[in-house]
């Protein structure tokens, strides 16, 4: 059983990728700024601070931006981390905008989402500490600016954090999927059995990358096996979506790919192939 990104790094691609970063579209977005050159904490964070901060600015709760976030705080309590769910809620109450004090309470809570995901790592970082310095603040607030105007150009965003269950998905049907290895659920399939996308606009799938190098064949797999899974999930959520796009602040650039142009064979070789529906 695997997620998404697990599936991706298990498949080797035909030369150039199912789907060539050079057959995507590239538009840049140009704000005048130029990004500071270091940060004091990782990009894995800073990408999750952008990516929940956003979901928050665009209209999400705090509390489902971060839930992932708190979760982990609820893990890391349980785990024998005293505190950390009290913390996690003052962080949390700390988070109101994009002001410098918003942005280091979202990167401290940030820093809980790895209890979440991957506790074993957890327990061997327990003693970290996230402290952003002002450059890192100013780069995310940057971040964050750039994002909302690419919205405000390519939204209105329709759902984020999108799943690929049936309609009045049955969850039980899912466990008993995993279990016994057969069948699907929707978009899932015993070979990749979990994953979700970042954000639906009327007529596009988008994935936020916040990184410093440029995207790949991995990311363009990723997209695609998402776009795929929302056609076998059935839900009306996906059945306008025509385009697959990534946007990077960090660039500040956008790639658009129109899935008319997609020859029918790939479509048919990644669900055969990658994630393996009957």
């Amino acid at each position: 059983m695997n997620n998404v990104t697990d599936r991706i790094k298990q498949v080797k691609q035909p030369y150039g990728g199912y789907l060539k970063v050079s057959d995507f579209r590239v538009i840049m977005l140009d704000d005048g700024i130029t990004l500071n050159e270091d940060e004091n904490i990782h990009g894995s964070i800073v990408g999750l601070v952008v990516d929940y901060m956003t979901r928050f600015l665009i209209g999400s709760d705090v509390q489902d931006a971060f839930v992932i976030s708190m979760k982990g705080a609820i893990k890391a309590e349980e785990m024998g981390i005293e505190g950390s769910v009290e913390k996690g809620k003052e962080l949390l109450r700390g988070i109101t905008g994009t002001d410098a004090a918003s942005v280091v309470n979202a990167c401290k809570l940030a820093g809980f989402d790895v209890w979440y995901r991957n506790p074993r790592n957890a327990l061997r970082a327990a003693g970290y500490e996230i402290n952003p310095d002002e450059a890192t603040v100013q780069n995310i607030q940057t971040l964050l600016n750039r994002c909302r105007t690419f919205f405000e150009k390519y939204g209105p965003v329709t759902a984020s954090g999108f799943t690929f269950e049936p309609e009045n998905a049955e969850f039980d049907k899912w466990i008993e999927m995993c279990r016994s290895g057969k069948g699907t659920f929707g978009g899932y399939t015993p070979t990749v059995c979990t994953g979700d996308g970042d954000y639906l606009t009327a007529d596009t799938l988008w994935d936020m990358k916040v990184i410093k190098s440029r995207i790949t064949s991995k990311e363009t797999l990723q997209l695609l096996m998402y776009w795929i899974m929302g056609q076998h999930s059935g839900r009306d959520l996906f059945k306008g979506i025509t385009r697959l796009g990534v946007f990077n602040p960090r660039y500040n650039q956008v790639y658009l790919y129109d899935m008319h142009d997609i020859p029918a064979e790939t479509v048919r070789a990644v669900e055969r192939d990658v994630i393996c529906y009957d």
